[in-house]
């Protein structure tokens, strides 16, 4: 593999970490199986595309994708306690209207970004060759929300959302309203999600209704990787953890799909049984290990 694909699997790393930190959110901290990533990324991409199309900037995007990824969560959450519907059930209803909703906000399935402004634009004019443009500002943006992430899962909200998903029981008899703390974390970890999809539709300078399909499969296979890789003694070593799976999730896609074994080779269409084999490996791993220790 060389340097320039080696780059570019970072810089798909640590973008799509922000998103594996969403699915984190709703996947291990509140115990809530949430399909909605599949719609809110592409969601969070439609947005920005359109904003900026229509001559705002990219920043302004950014905000706008969230925020409309965070109303996306709060419709699964409120489907789920407050009309009772089954989590998974409300996630994957919330996830078809968004097919639909994504496609209406851009007027077609997909909409071009090429020759628009990104949030990449402003530091180009710096005189940093432009293959390090991008993996320096997604380093830092990914750093920023994970630090912020940490500091919010330490704070007295934080350590309530966190008691809810291990004991919602326990907590509900302490006073926590445990339903407005599910409201907010599904709508937290959609908002990361949509953000992840909005910086995607900038860097890749296009925003496609299909692009979500797939995302909670690769959100949860950073997880366990991330896990399985660096452990989950602490709230903030989980939280780093996370975004070093997306990293290893994303280079080790890039070895296998530049591997050559004779005539034989893999494409971009088996990256989902890349992907199941990945996540068997790093479920598996500990286990095996343990056994030999024995």
């Amino acid at each position: 593999m060389t340097s320039y694909a080696l780059l570019g699997a970072l810089e798909q790393g640590l973008l799509y970490g922000i998103m594996a930190l969403g699915v984190y959110l709703t996947f291990r901290i509140l115990d809530f199986p949430d399909l909605t990533v599949d719609g809110s990324l592409p969601l969070g991409a439609a947005v920005s595309a359109m904003v900026i199309t229509s001559g705002h900037s990219p920043y302004l995007a950014l905000g706008l994708a969230t925020a409309a990824g965070f109303s996306a969560g709060v419709v699964t959450a409120l489907l789920n306690t407050k009309l009772k519907i089954l989590h998974l059930l409300a996630s994957i209803l919330t996830m078809i209207a968004l097919y639909s909703i994504n496609i209406r906000i851009m007027g077609s399935p997909n909409v071009a970004l090429l020759g628009t402004p990104s949030i990449l634009t402003s530091l180009e004019t710096l005189g940093w060759p432009l293959y390090q443009v991008g993996p320096a500002c997604f380093f830092i943006i990914t750093a920023l929300i994970t630090g912020s992430l940490i500091w919010f899962l330490h704070t007295e909200y934080g350590q309530a959302m966190l008691a809810t998903g291990d004991n919602k029981q326990m907590i509900t008899a302490l006073g926590v309203n445990t339903d407005q703390v599910i409201i907010v974390g599904v709508g937290l970890s959609n908002a990361l999600v949509a953000l992840s999809g909005a910086i995607i539709a900038q860097n890749q300078g296009a925003a496609d209704v299909n692009m979500g399909v797939g995302t909670i499969v690769a959100g949860l296979a950073s997880v366990i990787l991330g896990e399985t890789l660096i452990g989950t003694t602490s709230v903030a070593r989980a939280c780093v953890a996370v975004v070093i799976g997306s990293i290893a999730y994303r280079i080790a896609i890039a070895l296998a799909l530049s591997l050559r074994l004779g005539s034989f080779s893999f494409t971009p269409s088996d990256l989902n049984l890349i992907t199941s084999v990945l996540v068997i490996l790093a479920l598996t791993a500990p286990k095996l290990k343990q056994r030999m220790l024995q």
